[in-house]
């Protein structure tokens, strides 16, 4: 039995705390299944003690749940992020080689975005080369209402007669100076497979400053070009399991 206090992880940067997080986590054997505080101590070797004190930051994280009697589940966070995993695997070798395709011809950093509820997360980028850029870090979210690729998220496929939609239908892409920072502009367009479901949004952002009308239309085309190509390669839907909110 584990019988370690707290104080010996913060010599160790706490890497045993999370050790046993994660055996914690590796209690769990199958589908749905709800365990007690004992089977949990009994299958883990850990202290009750030391379990609810683990327990609580993961249910307050997400990644473990508490039903009404008592017993303790795997959370959705766990989920999310095996879909997201998932989804990685599946466009990853699709879509890297397009963003430094991308960032190679424009010297501006290229993303690709997912719709996961009211944010947008990028899965991939290619940062630009160039010492002032728009740098980007994968995994970070954004709301959806602000940038070319979260305005894209939200109003692909509507008929609405809003300016962003209208622009989408008309250009096929969502042209975005200022929408989520100042100093920053964005050029998106929709990935979509063969039978067209949307997948994510492709963009290439950089400074407001050099984002001009022409290089505008340059970006626009290039984008669209690259979204053409990949779409006879894409798998469905329901195959990239990309988690993402109807509405």
């Amino acid at each position: 039995m584990d019988g370690s206090s707290d104080e010996m992880d913060v010599g160790r940067e706490r890497v045993e705390a999370v050790e046993r997080a994660i055996a914690l986590l590796q209690c769990f054997e199958e589908p749905a299944e709800a365990l007690t505080l004992s089977v949990l101590s009994q299958r883990s070797g850990l202290y009750k003690s030391t379990i609810l004190r683990l327990a609580g930051s993961l249910l307050h994280t997400g990644f473990m749940d508490k039903g009404a009697d008592g017993r303790y589940l795997l959370g959705p966070e766990l989920r999310r992020l095996g879909e997201l995993s998932r989804s990685k695997f599946a466009l990853e070798a699709l879509i890297r080689p397009v963003l430094r395709h991308l960032t190679t011809i424009t010297q501006e950093t290229a993303s690709f975005y997912v719709r996961d509820g009211d944010e947008r997360v990028c899965l991939y980028r290619e940062n630009s080369p160039r010492s002032t850029r728009h740098h980007l870090e994968e995994g970070t979210r954004h709301p959806l209402d602000q940038g070319a690729a979260g305005v894209l998220l939200t109003w692909y496929g509507t008929m609405a007669n809003s300016e962003p939609a209208v622009e989408l239908r008309e250009t096929g892409s969502i042209v975005s100076k200022g929408g989520r920072d100042e100093d920053l502009a964005a050029v998106a367009v929709p990935i979509v497979n063969r039978h067209g479901e949307l997948i994510g949004s492709l963009s290439v952002s950089g400074l407001i400053s050099r984002f001009s009308d022409e290089r505008i239309n340059s970006a626009r085309k290039l984008l669209k070009e690259s979204a053409e190509a990949l779409k006879p390669r894409l798998p469905d839907l329901d195959e990239i399991n990309l988690r993402r909110s109807d509405g």
